[in-house]
């Protein structure tokens, strides 16, 4: 299905009847990566996800995004769509999560105007604590601004111009290097964020999932969300990495479907 929002063509999945819930999915990804939990939720919910601006079959925005920016989309793509649903929940995963954690804590001390309440959240393998960088990344962050400088005081930028696009490349992460410039500039806007002053607002039921592999955003963010969200719970599925909804589905929908309710 399609829609627009703002002038962005969005893909989108709308399936199942029941209380509606939300699923936003992680950075690089898209909403056909959630189809076996849809397939499992949606046996009792109202399941709604849809392909971030600039992810899977929705455009690119014009201009790069922040975390509130992706918050004032969902909101936006909520109003047009469901404006008369009063309660939604959220499942998110990876960037999902942070959108999620910035919109349920602005809702609760009243940063966020929305016309509807959020009784609960599922946050799987989420993103919203900065990492800490270690001394090898802050190497090849220091040997990347010497490049950087020295190019661009050269000259050698303007006389190459994809010199600086090749640099960015080749230190940045993987994710950094498969992005467009426009994303590239959303991307460093998102994880530069840390979320973890807005955790303790986050004051309904959070179940966190987990797994233990996660390299991505390691078992310590999900601890220390479980820390600070004053009802979260966390549950997390050994030998799984970052996509635990992937890595290890089965348990994953029987852990999901204790807290939402639904039977395997």
């Amino acid at each position: 299905m399609n829609t627009n929002i703002n002038g962005l063509n969005i893909n989108y999945i709308d399936e199942g009847q029941g209380p509606l819930l939300v699923m936003l999915h992680g950075w690089g990804s898209n909403i056909d990566l959630f189809a076996s939990v849809t397939n499992f939720v949606k046996k009792k919910y109202h399941v709604v996800a849809m392909d971030m601006p600039g992810f899977g079959k929705s455009d690119e925005p014009s201009e790069p995004m922040d975390v509130d920016d992706y918050v004032t989309f969902v909101l936006d793509f909520i109003a047009k769509l469901y404006p008369e649903e009063k309660e939604i929940m959220f499942l998110g995963h990876s960037m999902g999560g942070r959108i999620i954690i910035k919109l349920a804590s602005g809702i609760h001390d009243g940063r966020i105007k929305a016309g509807f309440t959020i009784p609960r959240i599922i946050l799987t393998d989420a993103a919203g604590v900065k990492p800490v960088k270690s001394a090898s990344q802050n190497k090849r962050t220091k040997r990347y601004k010497f490049y950087k400088n020295l190019i661009t005081k050269t000259g050698i930028v303007k006389l190459f111009p994809g010199t600086l696009d090749a640099l960015q490349r080749k230190f940045g992460s993987a994710d950094y290097a498969a992005a467009s410039p426009v994303m590239r500039q959303s991307l460093v806007k998102v994880v530069n964020e840390d979320l973890v002053p807005y955790m303790p607002s986050v004051t309904m039921p959070a179940l966190l999932i987990w797994g233990d592999q996660d390299t991505a955003t390691p078992l310590s963010d999900g601890k220390k969300m479980e820390e600070l969200m004053p009802e979260a719970g966390l549950a997390v599925i050994e030998g799984a990495g970052h996509y635990s909804f992937i890595d290890n589905a089965y348990l994953f929908n029987k852990i999901l479907g204790s807290f939402l309710g639904i039977s395997m």
